[in-house]
């Protein structure tokens, strides 16, 4: 009778590698009877469990079992076998990581004796999974794995190669450092050198550099920087390009025709190219990159650096040494325009000194004042031997807090120029701070290649023209001033002449009562009282219009709310209702719904009022009147026209159209008072009004309300 146990537990432990992966399958065929853990069937229950839930994570995992520490794993973690899988199944970790057991194998035999768990960031580990002592970076977590009777039997492992991010961060940092360091350099063979020296302190990254740059007719490379762990002896001190160029095998010859790296072997076996006399002293593999000048095609020189033995020249890798070239490139023109800036300077310095304003010449990112001429010397306070070489915030710390560098930035790094009018800066003049209003002009400067190198600023000290415009400003004030006293007085008198008038009506009212019937009909006396009324009359109105005048700018504002235009324009029409029937008048109205302004509520009403007026009575004889009326909206202004086709009147004249007591008609009565008070009130508000018209074509008004 079969042994249905047995049986029972073979199936259970089959079902532990089922659904993982390659792992799974390779334990699956593995022949375990003649590994010394035997068959799964026996293995204790909490391996069977741990392999299972190794095998279906996708996080990387290992189980070292036993005191020989045979090896389990899942599919994750096979990149950190590399050649050592397949045959790392089963095998003794102590033998397949030989070359790291000095550094983890007495952490596994602790935790295997004490039972202590172990974690480790960021361990560098040099391991031989592709064929060389290859660099890696690793951050994981030693935990003891248990046997079924609750001891300790093997090390559980989860674990994370962080060796990308490692690598990333050290270039990162020579890269910084490449760039913090280029600052304070002045000359093109220092710059390559230093920036040698500074890669030089990264060894793992490049074992040794070299930079060439090129003469001006692209025959000749000389050596410009070089550090690093080679002979000195084997490394030229100039390239004839010529004669590199006629050589087939020359790596030079092909960056230069394929503008592009080219990496060279010591041993030839992964390049077509033969291995130039250059080479032969360097130890590994060499790449050499043609420096190109930014924004262009053209080589001005090559980088030539060692590649590590001890990684794969990846494209993480390669970028690197292409970022690099790219700071020299930077440098290098960086440089060639300070020089280039220091011709221009000698060329203008004495053409500078003698201009009758201010001009000054910032170089670089920094703004180092190269040039600063007399006039903004005054206009700065300084003299020329304290701020010369100076950044502009050092020399003028007082104008840190002022928006210069900020001003200065962006024209330096978007090359568009900056005008400003009548600015005003604080300086520290004599002693003490000084305000000083400026028009000036901050101007890219730009070097053959048309790349920015600094800025020229040409600046004007036109404080005592703000003095005589703040004295004009002031007296404009006073002028207002007195317009408002005279606003009072017209105000005033119109009142307090109201009870003489009235006194000289009622006088004249009581004399005509007192005189016998046969004088008042005498006709000599009846047109003298008829000329005494009509002026009494004339003066009382001319005595309205005046307050009316007056109460404009005093009671502007004390009715402002939200008025819809349209329900305005109609009740002002209901005013004219018998004048527009008697008159056979036509109203066309074309007005927006809805349309609401803030303004004063009997200021709109006069507005409108009179030009309804106006366009009723100066109508043409013979022609009833004709009215459009409607209202736009903008963006700034509402928009309300009042079109008519009446007389019209001529645009020469229109200095007298909104004057006070002006008429251009005379058949019809008036104080010629009403558009000189539209005129105010819309401008007062911030509006403004337009008048378009021919004699004989009628007339059209527009009066912009601002919003």
């Amino acid at each position: 009778m079969p042994d249905t146990t047995t049986s029972s537990s073979e199936a259970r432990a089959a079902d532990i590698f089922r659904g993982g992966g390659e792992m799974g399958a390779l334990m699956q065929a593995y022949d375990w009877e003649k590994h010394p853990l035997g068959a799964p069937s026996q293995w204790p229950q909490s391996l069977q469990a741990n392999i299972r839930l190794l095998l279906n994570s996708r996080f990387p995992m290992f189980i070292w079992w036993s005191g020989d520490f045979y090896m389990f794993h899942n599919d994750a973690y096979l990149p950190a076998l590399g050649k050592k899988h397949p045959a790392a199944l089963g095998a003794s970790a102590r033998d397949m990581w030989a070359e790291i057991w000095d550094e983890v194998g007495g952490i596994a035999e602790t935790i295997l004796q004490q039972g202590n768990s172990y974690y480790a960031e960021n361990l560098l580990l040099y391991l031989e999974r592709k064929g060389y002592n290859e660099e890696t970076y690793w951050t994981f977590s030693y935990s003891p794995a248990f046997d079924d009777a609750g001891n300790v039997a093997g090390m559980f492992c989860a674990c994370s190669e962080v060796t990308d991010s490692m690598l990333g961060q050290r270039r990162l940092n020579t890269l910084r450092e490449t760039s913090d360091a280029m600052t304070p350099v002045y000359t093109l063979d220092q710059a390559c050198q230093h920036t040698c020296d500074i890669l030089a302190r990264n060894t793992q990254d490049i074992p040794y550099c070299f930079i060439y740059l090129l003469n001006g007719s692209a025959t000749e490379a000389r050596l410009a920087g070089k550090a690093g762990s080679v002979a000195g002896a084997a490394i030229p001190d100039a390239l004839n390009l010529s004669d590199l160029s006629a050589s087939a095998d020359s790596p030079f010859a092909e960056a230069i025709r394929r503008r592009e790296p080219v990496v060279v072997d010591d041993s030839s076996s992964n390049t077509s190219l033969e291995p130039h006399a250059f080479f032969r002293d360097l130890p590994g593999r060499t790449v050499i990159l043609p420096v190109h000048r930014p924004d262009h095609q053209q080589i001005i020189g090559f980088f030539v650096a060692g590649i590590s033995s001890k990684l794969d020249y990846t494209a993480d890798y390669q970028n690197f040494h292409r970022l690099i070239t790219g700071q020299i490139a930077t440098s290098i023109i960086s440089i060639q325009a300070r020089e280039a800036v220091m011709k221009q300077q000698e060329t203008l310095h004495e053409m500078f000194q003698q201009a009758p304003v201010g001009i000054t010449i910032l170089r670089g990112p920094d703004h180092i004042i190269d040039l600063a001429n007399p006039g903004v010397c005054e206009i700065w306070g300084r003299r020329q031997e304290d701020i010369i070489g100076r950044p502009v915030l050092e020399a003028l710390p007082e104008v840190a807090n002022q928006g210069v560098k900020q001003l200065l930035d962006d024209v330096f790094y978007t090359g568009i120029p900056f005008v400003a009018n009548e600015l005003p800066f604080e300086f520290m003049r004599n002693g003490k701070s000084d305000t000083v209003y400026l028009n000036f002009v901050y101007q890219p400067v730009r070097d053959a290649h048309g790349a920015i190198t600094g800025i020229i600023a040409v600046a004007i000290d036109i404080n005592e023209q703000v003095a005589a415009r703040r004295e004009i400003e002031t007296m404009n004030k006073e002028l207002m001033a007195i317009n408002a006293d005279l606003d009072n007085f017209v105000y005033s008198a119109s009142h307090d002449l109201k009870a003489p008038i009235s006194n000289i009506e009622g006088l004249m009212h009581a004399l005509l009562d007192f005189l016998p019937n046969e004088t008042l009909e005498n006709p000599t006396v009846q047109r003298l009282t008829q000329m005494i009324h009509s002026s009494i009359l004339r003066f009382k109105r001319a005595l309205t219009d005046l307050t009316e005048v007056a109460k404009i700018q005093r009671e502007a504002g004390d009715d402002v709310y939200m008025i819809n235009l349209s329900d305005a324009v109609s009740e002002v029409l209901l005013d004219f209702e018998s004048v527009i029937q008697n008159g056979a008048a036509i109203i066309e109205l074309d007005m927006e719904e809805d349309l609401a302004l803030q303004y004063s509520a009997k200021n709109l009403r006069s507005i409108v009022y009179n030009l309804v007026s106006n366009a009723l009575k100066y109508h043409k004889p013979n022609q009833p009147p004709r009215l459009h009326i409607s209202t736009t909206s903008g963006t700034d202004y509402i928009t309300l026209s009042v079109r008519d086709e009446g007389l019209g009147m001529n645009l020469a004249d229109e200095s007298k159209i909104f004057s006070m007591f002006k008429r251009l008609h005379d058949h019809v009565e008036g104080s010629g008072i009403g558009l000189y008070i539209v005129k105010r009130i819309v401008e007062n508000a911030g509006g403004k009004i337009e008048v378009e018209s021919q004699p004989g074509e009628g007339a059209t008004f527009r009066i912009f309300f601002k919003r």
